[in-house]
C-alpha cells in the first residue's frame, strides 16, 4: 500500500502548525507526503505591516516552517480577513485538492470565532463531494476515491464541543513543532502578543523567547479527559497515562468514513493493533 498523502488546510500561515505540526513531523518521518496550506495569504495578520510586504514575509516563514518538518507549505492568494465560501474560492480549492489527491484532509471545525476559519471549514465541506464530480472544474481530473476529512481540535462548546476520534502522542517531536512555530516570527513574537496585549512581556533574549514559545506551544497540546481515555486506548494504560503533549482530531461526517482501519493506515506511527 502506498504511503498516505495528508493535506492540512488552515485559514492562515501558522494555523496548521499550531494544530498539527507534531503530526506533520511524524508523518514526514514515516515517509508520508504532507502538504500544509494556508487558504488566505496572511496580509492582515499584523499591527505594523500589511499588504505584499507582509504576504512575502509570512510566505517565507511558512516555507521555513515546512522545511523544519520536511513537508511542503503552500500559501494561497485569497485575501486575509476577507475569505468567503463563494464559487471562485470553492473552485480554487477543488483544483488544489484534485491536484494533490489526498487520503486525508485536516481543517478547522465550522464553529469558530474567526470567519476565515469558519469559511475554510465550509469550503472543505462544500468540496467534499464535488471533488469527484467530472463536470465541476472539468479541466482538473476528478478524484475517484473520496478523501477522509478530520477537524483540528478547539475549545468551542456551541453548538457542539470537539470530540476526538484520534489522539497522537507528540512528545517525541514537541521540539520540532516548537521550531516550526519559531519560524513564524511575525506571529508568535509580534502579532499574537500585540493582540493579547502582552507585547511588553516578550523577551528580546533568544533563549528566553524559546522558553516563552515552548509554553505557547504546550498550551495547545494539553491532554483533556476525553483525549486521555483515547490515548490509553491507543497506546496502552502505561504509556497513555504518561503522555503530556498530544494532537487530536475529530472525524467529519463528509467524505470517506474515518474508520478504525482507516486510522491505522493514515496514522502509521500509532501502535498497530491486530484487527
Amino acid at each position: 500500500m502506498k504511503n498516505p498523502r495528508i493535506l492540512a488546510l488552515g485559514a492562515h500561515p501558522d494555523d496548521c502548525d499550531v494544530k498539527a505540526g507534531g503530526c506533520a513531523a511524524l508523518w514526514a518521518q514515516a515517509g508520508c507526503v504532507v502538504r500544509f496550506v494556508s487558504v488566505t495569504n496572511g496580509e492582515a495578520g499584523h499591527h505594523k505591516m500589511s499588504g505584499d510586504e507582509l504576504v512575502k514575509r509570512r510566505t517565507a516563514e511558512a516555507n521555513a516552517a515546512g522545511a523544519v518538518a520536511g513537508i511542503e507549505y503552500l500559501v494561497m492568494d485569497n485575501p486575509d480577513g476577507q475569505l468567503v465560501p463563494g464559487l471562485e474560492e470553492r473552485h480554487k480549492l477543488i483544483r488544489l485538492i484534485r491536484e494533490f489527491a489526498p487520503d486525508l484532509i485536516l481543517t478547522h471545525r465550522p464553529n469558530d470565532y474567526h470567519p476565515d476559519h469558519r469559511y475554510t471549514s465550509q469550503l472543505v465541506q462544500d468540496c467534499s463531494f464535488l471533488v469527484g464530480v467530472p463536470n465541476i472544474c472539468p479541466e482538473a481530473r476528478p478524484l475517484r476515491t473520496s478523501p477522509m476529512i478530520a477537524y483540528f481540535a478547539d475549545d468551542f462548546q456551541k453548538p457542539l464541543p470537539f470530540k476526538p476520534d484520534v489522539a497522537v502522542d507528540i512528545g517525541a517531536v514537541i521540539y520540532k513543532k516548537t521550531q516550526m512555530l519559531h519560524c513564524h516570527e511575525s506571529q508568535v513574537y509580534e502579532w499574537l502578543p500585540w493582540v493579547g496585549q502582552l507585547e511588553g512581556e516578550i523577551s528580546e533574549d533568544p533563549a528566553e523567547r524559546q522558553e516563552q514559545l515552548k509554553r505557547f506551544v504546550l498550551q495547545y497540546s494539553e491532554v483533556g479527559y476525553e483525549a486521555r481515555a483515547l490515548l490509553v486506548n491507543t497506546y496502552g494504560e502505561l504509556r497513555g497515562n504518561k503522555v503530556e503533549h498530544a494532537e487530536t482530531f475529530e472525524g467529519c461526517e463528509y467524505g470517506a468514513p474515518l474508520t478504525a482501519e482507516a486510522i491505522k493506515r493514515l496514522f502509521p506511527f500509532l501502535p498497530q493493533k491486530d484487527s
